[in-house]
């Protein structure tokens, strides 16, 4: 028997409670992952904005693929499985991850201080697998809350995240985020050693790349500084970009802060984001798709884990819902600093597929 997460957002949440609540879904990139549960195991469910957690599912059976719409009309989550739901909380009974029970007792919140972030980097994505302390302690309080439902009454915060702003496509209805607090570019202000610190995010994820097989571009701009971090062969870091764009294309492609190659086509882009507004690499993430909306590749936005929410807020702002590839946030997923330090200290990279970033990247709900 084992714990694994199961993240939802508030539009999830909502999509799941209309459902038969039968059916646990989850996007084609977890399929690796869904591979290694198993019947009896269970989903402990976690709602994020609010973070709370609310439900527990008992595997029956899966993985399985079906793409018959459950959740949505044009339903992303297509790795699925059968479910038999134990605990369902509404909301106002949802159990806050900050209460002192929960922040004392798990193990990646006991030491820390409630003003951390840092211990979102332990619940980043759908199927993690949690400590089995941390599984039966979890399971045994919603247990016990499915029982007492005991109310914890939501802040003005919390309310004004849980509300939902639509975008109608043509295709499909899009959720969006307005974000408050909005700074331009021209507004930006970045400390030195921030801009340090993405320097050495650079030369890191250059690295991570280059054990990997890839063949790296950084802008000219950045090279002087991310190369006093990095260290790289002669045949690892490219002079030009081997591809046919037009200039307008190629222009805001050679802006991008790392790019991993292989034979002549673009794996993965990295933008690293120092700023406080966080914007300035998501518009031009947002840019490259404008351009080439039939590109086919991922992107990152790299930033703290501080900076989690504000970089979702940013993906999912309505102008970026309405691409002709697609939202952004379907594209464009958040990868953490100390997520990505934790990649770098796996021994055997030199024989990991590109893909293994899909394990360490947080998806913008849609």
């Amino acid at each position: 028997m084992a714990y694994y997460l199961d993240l939802f957002s508030p539009e999830t949440y909502e999509a799941f409670a209309r459902s038969g609540r039968n059916t646990s879904g989850f996007r084609p990139r977890h399929r690796a992952v869904a591979e290694r549960v198993r019947p009896d195991d269970f989903f402990i469910c976690y709602m994020t904005r609010v973070s709370r957690w609310f439900g527990l599912l008992k595997v029956v059976e899966g993985p399985f693929e079906d793409n018959t719409p459950i959740f949505a009309e044009n339903d992303p989550y297509t790795v699925r499985f059968k479910v038999q739901p134990l605990i369902w909380l509404d909301v106002e009974h949802a159990v806050p991850i900050h209460e002192d029970a929960i922040w004392n007792k798990l193990s990646f919140t006991s030491k820390l201080s409630k003003n951390s972030s840092s211990w979102t980097g332990k619940i980043r994505g759908s199927l993690v697998k949690l400590d089995d302390a941390d599984g039966k302690f979890l399971f045994e309080v919603l247990t016990a809350q499915g029982s007492e439902k005991k109310p914890y009454p939501l802040s003005e915060e919390d309310l004004r995240k849980l509300k939902t702003h639509v975008v109608n496509r043509q295709d499909k209805v899009v959720s969006v985020t307005v974000p408050e607090d909005v700074v331009t570019p021209e507004e930006e202000q970045t400390e030195p050693t921030a801009v340090r610190d993405s320097h050495k995010m650079q030369a890191l994820i250059a690295q991570i790349g280059a054990r990997m097989g890839m063949e790296i571009w950084l802008p000219k701009a950045d090279r002087g500084n991310v190369l006093k971090e990095w260290k790289p062969d002669n045949s690892e870091l490219l002079e030009r970009l081997p591809l046919n764009y037009d200039d307008v294309t190629l222009r805001t492609i050679e802006q991008i802060d790392v790019i991993w190659l292989k034979r002549r086509s673009i794996v993965r882009a990295f933008e690293v984001e120092h700023t406080t507004s966080v914007y300035s690499g998501i518009l031009r993430m947002a840019d490259l798709l404008s351009l080439q909306p039939n590109m086919d590749i991922k992107l990152h936005i790299v930033a703290p884990d501080s900076r989690r929410e504000k970089v979702f807020q940013e993906i999912r702002r309505p102008v970026f819902s309405l691409l002709d590839r697609g939202p952004l946030a379907e594209s464009c997923t958040f990868l953490s600093y100390a997520s990505l330090q934790e990649l770098a200290t796996q021994k055997h990279l030199a024989h990991l597929a590109d893909s293994v970033l899909d394990e360490y990247a947080e998806e913008a709900e849609v």
